[in-house]
């Protein structure tokens, strides 16, 4: 096996082209092959302390064989992790594995209904947790007979675990075994668990890996929930290059740049509305002085991506995938000319990539369509669910949801199929005018929807979130729809503006819009009726 070396990110993408197989297929082999070439090298670093390689092989070898001894798991067994960005996350998630059991990343923020939801539909029978989670857990389990008899295990210490042997359960683990129930978000009720191999996990972490030339000198930091994607392929990444991950409580971002210049992180990955926020932080003098060698984000706003890279001097490059796929396309860090112009790149190489009509025909370049996906990394499926898994996974393609267009060899999203309003006979895509309306800088995030209207089937509304000491009135409405005026056709602007504090999300920190338009339903708020935007 060959341990993949520190390099420029040019060498990377030459070699990229080359090796599309990591040499390594489980994250149960590469702990173990980095304990062995890099032993004291650091591994984990969480704010009470750090931990090499060495010691979280040892760590989650005892762990694993206390849940085979004491637990009685087996392979195949679900095994949860309720817990909040502590150590004990990604020590439980391998030593699960160890075991050759699967996974259950559960929400620490979940409250009863959420938690039973997952709990009964995994089949999970042991639940990593707290004592901050227990009585909500001992809640359920009273209250639903049928789980009565899930197991909680408190973290545990690595004194703890001192008479259990250091060799891991003797387990026959490949790159096909399952290792993760990963539940989606769930914005259109109950998420649904996809079915992850080590495969998929090694294989995501190689191809960060090759995109950014990544190496053993990279410190990687991650601020986002541990249940959540991306930490877990962060943890694969690190483990791929033998370098430290860097994994702060929660994202803050008033301290995240404060943090990275701390930690001299060189990577991160940010989502959602992280890259707004950031910029929205008062410039300091010491925005660049920091170690950052590239970001990678998913949905960089396009009108701020030169001023973001200017202002931390990094580059910033789009990575595009699902749960369900893992990584798809990925602008590498010499495409410059991507900056910008929204575009999300090229297929990772083990990928390939179509934009097609309702009829499953490719479209021409330029012409908007469904975008779906082949190859691998990729999920086995839903779990239990073997209707929706035929839904999305046609004739071996991943049916995304996406709309794009294919341009200049690359691919720019337009919005979703199920996020568009239909205003007479126009459709307008949530996604663009929500762009444009957070262009303006008084504004941190909006959330574009249909409402119903007599005229024309629907009208556009758009909810949007003031930056702090920003008064939320029709003025300042008028003002931020005359700034998109500029920008956008007439049939496009919103006819409805209401402000609000923040957003329901969804755990891949997208805004949850069935939440939100619940909420408003609800708690109704003051509505801006603009009428002089209408036809």
């Amino acid at each position: 096996m060959t341990q993949v070396e520190s390099v420029h990110p040019e060498r990377a993408i030459a070699r990229d082209r080359l090796a599309v197989d990591p040499p390594i297929d489980t994250l149960v082999g590469l702990l173990a092959d980095q304990a062995v070439r890099s032993p004291d090298r650091e591994f984990l670093r969480f704010v009470d302390g750090s931990w090499t390689f060495a010691e979280v092989d040892d760590w989650t070898s005892r762990l694993a064989r206390r849940l085979v001894t004491e637990d009685g798991v087996r392979p195949g067994d679900r095994v949860a992790i309720m817990l909040p960005n502590v150590v004990q996350w990604p020590i439980a998630w391998l030593a699960i594995l160890k075991a050759g059991a699967v996974t259950v990343p559960v929400n620490s923020s979940y409250q009863r209904a959420d938690l039973e939801f997952v709990l009964q539909d995994s089949g999970a029978r042991v639940l990593f947790t707290d004592a901050e989670h227990t009585a909500l857990v001992e809640e359920v389990r009273t209250a639903n007979g049928e789980l009565a008899d899930v197991r909680i295990v408190e973290a545990s210490s690595p004194g703890e675990l001192a008479d259990y042997p250091a060799a891991r359960p003797a387990v026959d683990i490949t790159g096909e075994t399952l290792a993760n129930l990963q539940y989606t978000s769930g914005t259109t009720g109950f998420p649904k668990a996809c079915m992850l191999t080590h495969d998929y996990w090694t294989r995501l972490g190689w191809v960060c890996t090759n995109a950014t030339g990544l190496g053993a000198d990279d410190v990687a930091l991650t601020s986002q929930p541990f249940s959540y994607m991306d930490p877990q392929w962060n943890t694969s990444l690190c483990l791929t290059i033998g370098a430290p991950l860097v994994v702060l409580p929660r994202f803050s971002a008033s301290g995240f740049m404060a943090d990275v210049r701390k930690h001299r992180a060189t990577f991160c990955y940010v989502l959602g509305s992280m890259p707004t926020l950031l910029f929205k932080q008062p410039p300091t003098p010491q925005d660049r002085d920091n170690d950052l060698r590239i970001v990678l984000c998913s949905a960089i706003p396009a009108a701020l991506h030169a001023e973001l890279e200017q202002r931390w001097g990094a580059p910033w490059r789009e990575i595009f995938g699902m749960t369900e796929s893992g990584a798809d396309l990925v602008s590498l860090p010499e495409n410059a000319g991507d900056v910008g112009s929204g575009r999300l790149g090229q297929p990772v190489p083990t990928k390939r990539v179509r934009v097609v009509d309702p009829q499953g025909r490719e479209v021409a370049e330029g012409e908007s369509g469904e975008l779906i996906t082949s190859g691998k990394p990729m999920m086995l499926g839903y779990w239990n669910r073997p209707e929706e898994t035929a839904q999305v996974l046609r004739d071996g393609w991943l049916h995304t949801g996406d709309v794009a267009v294919r341009e200049a060899g690359s691919y720019r999203l337009v919005g979703r199929i199920k996020d568009m309003v239909r205003r007479g006979g126009e459709n307008i895509a949530s996604a663009e005018v929500e762009r444009v309306l957070e262009r303006d800088g008084t504004v941190v995030a909006t959330a574009v929807v249909g409402v119903p209207d007599e005229l024309f089937g629907e009208e556009v509304k758009a909810f949007v979130q003031l930056a702090p000491g920003i008064e939320g009135s029709r003025e300042t409405a008028e003002r931020i729809l005359d700034n998109a005026r500029k920008q956008l056709a007439r049939f496009k602007l919103p006819r409805y503006v209401e402000f609000v504090a923040d957003f329901p999300r969804t755990p891949s920190e997208r805004v949850s819009k069935p939440a939100l338009k619940a909420r408003a339903a609800e708690h109704p708020g003051t509505t801006y009726d603009l009428q002089p935007s209408r036809d």
